[in-house]
């Protein structure tokens, strides 16, 4: 599943690609893709011109002025730029056609993104967006913060992280690696979380978010070249899919567990 810095890396990537483009045609081809009626989505967007396209964690917001589109990938959505001529691929959902002959696809093999289209003016009041906690580089994100959200949680750590009501943007590859760059054991409760580990967990989130999207993402399974990006971030993870690996600290074997269903790499001795 994409994460934050592939979100952030693909928005930048539309960016430059569609910014100012106008919207002459939007086709659905699979319904459940759209959250609300899916005729006064075409309708909408039909003449209206990409002013900026951002990011808000997951979520990918192309801002068409009066209104706002907000895009999320799931599992395995991407996005095409290409030809309006070309033939059209056997998982594309959502085709936005501009002016110049071009059109922006969206495919998705399992079918779990979504769109939403929203006026701009009520953005802040959105309830896919309301609902998020703040993203791991936001500067008011503080251990104060972190500690009042962790108090009372007896859920692993591991689990807490994923919970974007608490960090928005963070997924399963990072919180493994930021729990190990803290040296957090994944199973310790958040309400054992001390000052200083949920200072650790600030700082590393915003070390790893950093260079990731520095480096173009992870490219792991889902997350491809769909807009000629590649990642390369997955040369620098230390712990997550290194099942059996050597710990690049101590040496020993990394171990993959599970915790609530997400796959957890970890290594015992430098995470006790």
């Amino acid at each position: 599943m994409p994460e934050i810095a592939e979100v952030r890396v693909v928005a930048n990537t539309l960016k430059r690609q569609i910014l100012n483009k106008k919207i002459t045609t939007v086709k659905v081809l699979y319904p459940n893709i759209i959250m609300g009626d899916t005729n006064v989505f075409i309708d909408t967007l039909c003449g209206k011109t990409i002013e900026d396209v951002r990011t808000c964690g997951k979520w990918i917001v192309f801002n068409l002025a009066e209104y706002s589109l907000l895009s999320h990938l799931r599992m395995e959505g991407k996005y095409f730029y290409e030809l309006s001529n070309n033939e059209v691929e056997k998982h594309t959902h959502v085709i936005i056609s501009f002016e110049n002959g071009m059109d922006l696809r969206y495919n998705d093999v399992r079918k779990f993104g979504k769109m939403l289209l929203v006026k701009s003016s009520d953005l802040t009041k959105c309830k896919e967006l309301t609902k998020l906690g703040l993203e791991p580089d936001d500067d008011k994100l503080s251990t104060g913060y972190l500690l009042d959200r962790f108090k009372n949680k007896k859920k692993p750590i591991k689990t807490l992280l994923l919970d974007q009501s608490i960090i928005n943007g963070l997924g399963n590859i990072y919180a493994n690696e930021v729990l190990f760059a803290s040296k957090i054991n994944p199973f310790k409760k958040g309400c054992e979380i001390t000052d200083d580990e949920a200072r650790k967990i600030i700082e590393n989130s915003k070390k790893i978010i950093s260079k990731s999207f520095e480096l173009g993402g992870c490219t792991i399974r889902s997350y491809t070249s769909s807009l000629g990006v590649i990642g390369h971030y997955q040369e620098e993870l230390k712990v997550h899919g290194k099942e059996n690996g050597k710990c690049p600290i101590c040496g020993n074997k990394i171990k993959k567990i599970k915790i609530d269903g997400r796959s957890t790499y970890y290594c015992e001795f430098c995470q006790k």
